[in-house]
């Protein structure tokens, strides 16, 4: 009986210690828009692999985004991509292009919030337009169209809003 008391009272005095879900903390983040499968999504960005990055996308934001060198020694499986562009259209990217583009969203099987940096360049950015998914993006590249690079650089960048979902 003692041992059945003293569980009920440690059960009720933690649950009495419990944050209640009206108190808990909630952080504010600067989200940046983007495409995922030709749908708006909203991210964010919180780490990087490389230090120039990090500070680009610190400005950027207006909030910081942590140097975590060791990103850049994730295995490819456990990366996605994200394509950036340096030229083209105009926009809300962080080269003031059009917004980035991501493949495999969250509820895909490759979702990971772990991107591999692709810049894309358009060759004639005159005939620039607006890409919206990733295999528009691969189309256009194998099209000729324009290049990608990948620099080696890693982002945390989850997603906060997505078809289908939000955080």
């Amino acid at each position: 009986m003692k041992k059945l008391t003293l569980v009920v009272f440690v059960t009720l005095l933690l649950a009495a210690c419990a944050p209640k879900p009206s108190e808990m903390p909630k952080a504010e983040l600067p989200a940046g828009k983007a495409w995922a499968e030709g749908k708006e999504i909203f991210f964010v960005h919180t780490e990087a692999s490389d230090p120039g990055v990090a500070e680009k996308l610190t400005g950027m934001m207006e909030s910081p985004v942590i140097l975590v060198p060791s990103l850049a020694n994730m295995p490819d499986e456990s990366l996605a991509n994200v394509y950036v562009f340096t030229n083209g259209v105009e926009g809300s990217g962080p080269f003031g292009f059009q917004a980035d583009v991501f493949d495999n969203p969250p509820g895909t099987d490759g979702y990971t919030p772990l991107r591999r940096l692709n810049a894309v360049t358009w060759v004639d950015s005159a005939n620039a337009r607006e890409l919206k998914s990733a295999t528009e993006v691969l189309d256009a590249e194998t099209a000729g169209e324009l290049t990608i690079e990948q620099p080696g650089v890693v982002i945390n960048m989850p997603f906060v809003v997505w078809d289908g979902g939000q955080r």
